[in-house]
């Protein structure tokens, strides 16, 4: 298996609703791996949402965002497809499909309007969503006493490391994801706080996306 390039995604498919001028915008964003992928979720979407006046999406595919689409299915030219690719491209993500669906309200946007309304709902379907980091992770495991679990909390956290379990038994057991290569330097500073008695186990490692913002969700 070739070595993946690591690169910025999106964790999980969201869905955000917003009403600007009492026209209802639904953004939503989806994980895609393949653009065949991103145009299948396209068109499931399009067929669920029949009846809206638009929906205008943007899709990025590929490590780098080689192929890149877009489009404003019937909007002012530029006021939704392209503000929402950029969108996607300030959050420096790929592999992402958005789509954002307008119900018209009846009440004209104008251009600016638009433009601001679509980078909104895009921008607020990325945040739900969580931008996520694709990449070899290491699986760890470090057992510690009570009195030294928030010194080897702090560490973890200093390191880089997403926790994704944490059991109170009779010591403080800790399940985290480490970036591949980190965790000799991690080991060092755990034997140094504890006089040699912490020491991080290498469980095996994976490709995964971990949330940036927040820990890893228990992955069992």
């Amino acid at each position: 298996m070739a070595e993946l390039i690591p690169y910025r995604t999106v964790k999980a498919p969201s869905r955000i609703e917003l009403v600007i001028n009492k026209s209802r915008f639904i953004g939503q964003c989806y994980p895609v791996s393949s653009e065949a992928e991103a145009l299948e979720t396209l068109a499931a979407l399009k067929k669920q949402y029949w009846d809206a006046t638009h929906n205008c999406y943007a899709y990025s595919i590929g490590e780098k965002g080689a192929v890149a689409r877009f489009s404003d299915d019937g909007e002012p030219g530029g006021t939704a497809g392209m503000p929402m690719m950029e969108a996607l491209r300030g959050a420096g993500v790929t592999n992402v499909l958005c789509v954002v669906t307008r119900y018209f309200g009846g009440i004209l946007l104008g251009t600016g309007g638009l433009v601001r309304a679509y980078t909104q709902a895009a921008r607020l379907a990325l945040e739900a969503a969580g931008v996520a980091l694709l990449r070899e992770w290491e699986e760890l495991l470090i057992a510690c006493p009570y009195p030294l679990y928030e010194k080897v909390k702090r560490e973890l956290e200093l390191a880089g490391a997403a926790i994704s379990s944490t059991d109170f038994g009779a010591d403080v057991s800790i399940e985290a994801m480490l970036e591949k290569g980190r965790s000799a330097a991690l080991n060092e500073r755990l034997r140094e706080l504890s006089s040699g008695a912490v020491e991080a186990v290498l469980m095996g490692s994976q490709y995964r996306a971990v949330r940036l913002d927040q820990e890893v969700e228990n992955h069992g």
